[in-house]
């Protein structure tokens, strides 16, 4: 539902942009103005969205709790939403384990899997789906088709040879969206997450249609450490182009982030541009001699799962750092001391933050859903904002990492840069489900000698769960921010002298 504004996203944004000013107000550690919080974001008597408005406080006062770190309460605890919330002021507070959490109270208890004749149906003579229904399951009420629920197999085939398309397959949203089939039903009917399975994507989240599903969120804590001494830098994504609008343009990124407090931005898109470099030298030097293929590592979702799945197999996901990471290791080294808080797209990129072997590297891990909440706390007009020198540095092909296919695309230019007679077999696949299916055909030899993209999003980084513009239309402005771009591919970049430096 990305690029659609909906209740859901409204209410979303106020939760961020209370919190935000929360963090942005707070002082001599007084966190009772929480209280006051869930009155503001649901005014009035009246129920809007649910059939109480105690219940929408109720799941307003949980989002807030993720929003600033904190664990999801027990429905059966009974403590104002302020209690044990001075645990989110602490200077180092890392993510607790489960990032993606369900609000049960705010589940709708969606059916999942059902197979159900719609008040389409035209009561036709022929009646093709009961005759092909392999379990007798489907018989004639009153001229209608009637679905036996206990002996239905969820096949489809009623739902192939119906000529009115009267029949349809009723899916949990949440999850459909799950490529890792990590979500179930609770006793009481509510979506429930097998964190085993999970990999944080947040597909669940951004497809949960009653907005039950939430994670948790660094607002607070960035916030107040943008308030101290410490100078922290803003290392933003390349999903960014078109996320805040047209008014956002490249030239106001940098006043933007300064006017939230940032001490500067600087485009990821540099470290894209060293990780290209270090994968088509671990390619060329391992495929196919050591490794029968090699898959990309920048989408932390898409390792993980890759790892958790085929663990056989770990060895052949690029060991090369992440932009992330690598971006980050760049800025402490030009500002020793500094703080760094990563702004993107992806919340998989909050739990690869968490990481022993990253935190020192990145401190943050902020959407740009949450930063949209910042911007709406601090007032900021980005039209009032003065045009400055744009971020550069980065090539279009570092740029392009932001969209499906970018990846393998700069990996190849590379190596052709080195080896332009080499042949570079690509293959990508984007959404979590058809990664496993790409994965699967790898582990069975039809991918050997392959380079191998995978995105957890459909569409690439556009499309993580914290982006908030449509796909296509940030897929453009990708595009179009590439074109700009000073240098064209990831071998031309001005920092590739400190990868042996920060690499370390």
């Amino acid at each position: 539902m990305r690029g659609i504004y909906t209740s859901v996203n409204d209410i979303r944004k106020r939760v961020y942009a209370e919190v935000a000013r929360l963090s942005y107000e707070y002082q001599d550690g007084d966190l009772s103005e929480m209280e006051n919080i869930p009155y503001r974001v649901i005014p009035g008597e009246v129920s809007t969205y649910r059939e109480s408005v105690f219940l929408e406080r109720a799941i307003v006062k949980e989002r807030m709790r993720l929003a600033m770190g904190l664990n999801l309460r027990d429905v059966t605890e009974h403590a104002p939403v302020s209690v044990g919330a001075e645990e989110c002021v602490q200077p180092e507070k890392y993510y607790q384990p489960p990032l993606i959490n369900i609000i049960k109270f705010a589940c709708h208890k969606c059916p999942d899997n059902i197979i159900h004749v719609t008040d389409i149906c035209q009561g036709c003579l022929a009646h093709p789906c009961k005759e092909v229904c392999p379990k007798k399951a489907i018989s004639i009420v009153n001229g209608r088709s009637v679905i036996d629920q206990s002996k239905c197999i969820k096949c489809g085939k009623c739902i192939s040879v119906c000529p009115y398309g009267a029949i349809v397959r009723q899916e949990r949203p949440c999850a459909k969206a799950c490529g890792m089939k990590a979500i179930g039903s609770d006793e009481y009917g509510r979506a429930e997450i097998d964190q085993d399975k999970c990999v944080s994507c947040g597909m669940c989240l951004a497809n949960c249609p009653f907005g039950a599903i939430a994670d948790k969120a660094q607002i607070f804590q960035a916030i107040q450490a943008i308030k101290s001494d410490v100078p922290v830098y803003a290392a933003i994504a390349p999903a960014i182009a078109g996320q805040f609008g047209p008014e956002l343009t490249p030239g106001k990124i940098r006043p933007a982030f300064k006017a939230l407090g940032f001490e500067d931005a600087i485009e990821v898109a540099i470290g894209a541009d060293l990780c290209t470099i270090e994968e088509a030298k671990d390619f060329v030097e391992e495929v196919p001699e050591k490794l029968p293929f090699m898959a990309t590592s920048c989408c932390p979702a898409w390792s993980v799962m890759a790892k958790k799945l085929f663990p056989e197999y770990a060895n052949c996901i690029s060991m090369a750092l992440t932009p992330m990471v690598l971006i980050g290791r760049l800025i402490k080294k030009q500002h020793p001391g500094c703080k760094v808080a990563f702004i993107g797209p992806c919340a998989a990129k909050k739990l690869e933050a968490s990481r022993k072997s990253i935190r020192s590297d990145i401190d943050f891990v902020l959407t740009f859903e949450e930063v949209r909440g910042m911007f709406e706390a601090k007032e900021i007009d980005f039209e009032q904002l003065e045009e400055m020198d744009a971020m550069h540095g980065a090539s279009a092909d570092g740029r392009g990492f932001a969209v499906s296919g970018g990846v393998a695309n700069a990996v190849v230019n590379c190596i052709k840069k080195e080896y332009p007679d080499r042949e570079v077999k690509v293959e990508h696949a984007q959404g979590l489900a058809d990664c496993r299916k790409l994965l699967q055909l790898a582990t069975k030899g039809k991918y050997n000698g392959y380079l191998l993209e995978g995105m957890a999003c459909p569409g690439g980084c556009v499309a993580g769960a914290g982006t908030v513009q449509p796909i296509n239309k940030s897929t453009a402005a990708v595009n179009l921010h590439m074109k700009v771009s000073t240098n064209k591919h990831a071998y031309e970049s001005d920092y590739s002298e400190f990868l042996s430096d920060i690499e370390e």
